[in-house]
This record gives C-alpha cells, structure tokens and sequence, in this order.
C-alpha cells in the first residue's frame, strides 16, 4: 500500500488539554442566555488532526458563545498520544473504533479504552442540541457532509451552503457513531430541533482539510446562533471560503463490508467516482467479486487501510442535485 505525504502537523494542545470541566479534555462555556446547547467534537480519531487544530484555534481566539452554550471536545487522547506521522494509522485508536461504540449497552460496558472514553464523554453529547463532529478521511479526497437519514440534518447542510457532497447514510454494519447517538438517531418528528452532522475534512495529512474544518466551525456556529457572522468574522477571519456552487446529496444504498484483511480492489478506484454501467467489478472480498449495483453508482470513501472482517471499505450511492 502506497504511503501517502502527511504534511498536516500535531497539533500542541498545551494548556488546552486539561479543559475546564470534569473530564479531560473538554471545555464548556454558557452564555447565561436562552439558545441553543451546541457541541463540537474532534480526535474522535487519534489521527484526525484538522479538527483538533480548528478545536485549538478557537480556544485561542476567545471564541465564546452571544446566546445558549458551547462545548468543545477533544476526544481520543490517548489514541492522539500515539500519534506518528511515519505510521499514523497506528493511532486511530487504542483498543477499538471509537466512533463505533454509542450505544448504551457498549457504554455502559466499559471494556475498552475507547469505551470508557466515549462513556465520560456521552453526558456532553446528551445535553447538546446540534453536533459538529470533525473527521478527515484515509485517502485524499474531496470533503463530505455526513447528514446521517433524517430530514432535518439534510436541511441543514443545504442551509450551510458547503460542502459539495453531503452522504445521505445509515452508518456502519460493525457500530454507531456519535452523530447518531441518543436523541440525535431519533426520527424527525420526535426531534424535530436537533441537528447532528459529521464532516470527513479530507485526507488526514492535507493541510487543506484544516481550511474545511475552519470553514465548517464557523459555517456551523453561526448558523446555530452560537456567534453572530459579525463577531465570526472577527474571531475566525478567513475561516469561511466560498460557498459552494452546488450540492449533492448522496444516498447510500448499500455498503461493502470485508470479510477479512485479504479484501482488494481489481481496479484504480477514487472516492466520489461514478462508475457508469452497472455489473463492473470493483473489488474482490475474499474470492467473491463486488459489482456496482446500478448505473450511475457512486463510490463514497473506498479504502482498504483499515480493512479487516467487518470494516466498511466502500459504499454504493445514488446523486441527487440539493435544490
């Protein structure tokens, strides 16, 4: 496997470590006003860096909730302490993926690292309203909205105007991920003022995934009334790029799970390609042939750098243009 240029740096959390709640790592600030209970999360990943430099950057420009609440989290230390540039996939994680693990009877559970970490952090993730969870991705790649199945969060990042892509999807065979824990998997109508959203920056050493994080934090936050546009201007200047021109919902139909380690792909295959004709074979898990299983499919996060039985190499899309 081709090893890629890592030129996005760890982050030095410094004081910023400790956090001012009791669990490590994690900040909370009140307003003292009516509003919403928002929270932004990083390193839920050990090697997702963008989101624990954009995390830092706003403890360092003072940014503080005008209305409601804001939590900042930085979430798997441990697995970050592990962190090589030189093998960092090494340091996704400890025992286990910890973006797998919230529901309450693994929480409660407690037998790994990852679960226990994700237990002291599940309290924060409860009171919150909305929920921007930063993520970058194993390949290069352009960035994606993950908006989970409910209406209310495809709304909202059609109403954030960025990124291109937005992934319409159920999650992962082997767990659940934070953005789906609790209240925010509710359906609509028993929920109708949550929001939850996981952004996959980029490649995990692109510099540029830091721009995305950026833009995502105060696209987010102002529109959550966390922050006026005026006073995100000021704190985070230049944070927000360009809108995009368009975007595309893609809903997800289905997904290639691995059998074991040995699953490859038989051809080039890139994140967001559309592959024409239905019935090509892309992949082969364990002797079994992957074919595209209509026209027009689209391939969302391809990428065997962690593939092992049970681990989600690639999922099958459908585009819709957002209007």
């Amino acid at each position: 496997m081709s090893k890629l240029a890592f030129a996005l740096t760890a982050p030095e959390l410094g004081r910023w470590r400790a956090g001012n709640t009791d669990t490590e790592g994690v900040w909370h600030f009140d307003s003292g006003l009516p509003g919403r209970k928002v929270m932004v999360s990083a390193l839920v990943h050990g090697n997702e860096l963008c989101g624990a430099w954009a995390l830092k950057e706003l403890l360092d420009a003072g940014v503080r909730p005008e209305s409601g609440s804001l939590t900042l989290a930085f979430c798997n230390l441990e697995a970050f302490d592990r962190f090589d540039v030189d093998d960092h996939d090494a340091s996704r994680f400890t025992d286990e993926d910890m973006n797998r693990q919230w529901i309450p009877e693994r929480l409660a559970e407690a037998s790994t690292r990852e679960r226990r970490r994700a237990g002291a952090l599940a309290p924060f993730v409860n009171s919150a309203d909305w929920l921007l969870d930063l993520h970058s991705m194993h390949e290069p790649g352009l960035p994606l909205c993950l908006a989970g199945t409910h209406r209310r969060n495809l709304d909202l990042a059609r109403q954030l105007r960025a990124p291109l892509h937005v992934v319409v999807d159920a999650g992962h065979q082997d767990g659940v991920r934070m953005r789906d824990f609790g209240k925010f998997g509710m359906p609509d109508e028993d929920q109708p003022d949550t929001r939850s959203l996981l952004i996959e920056c980029g490649f995990h050493g692109a510099t540029a995934s830091l721009d995305v994080a950026r833009d995502q934090c105060a696209r987010f936050l102002v529109e959550a009334g966390t922050v006026t546009a005026s006073s995100a201007h000021r704190s985070m200047p230049r944070w927000k790029q360009p809108d995009a021109i368009e975007q595309w919902a893609l809903y997800v139909t289905g997904a290639v799970v691995a059998k074991s380690e040995r699953f490859f792909f038989t051809r080039q295959v890139d994140g967001l390609e559309v592959i024409a004709l239905a019935g090509t074979v892309v992949g082969d898990n364990d002797g079994e042939p992957v074919q595209t299983p209509y026209d027009d499919c689209v391939l969302v996060m391809p990428s065997t750098r962690q593939a092992r039985a049970g681990v989600t190499v690639v999922r099958f899309a459908r585009r819709e243009l957002l209007v």
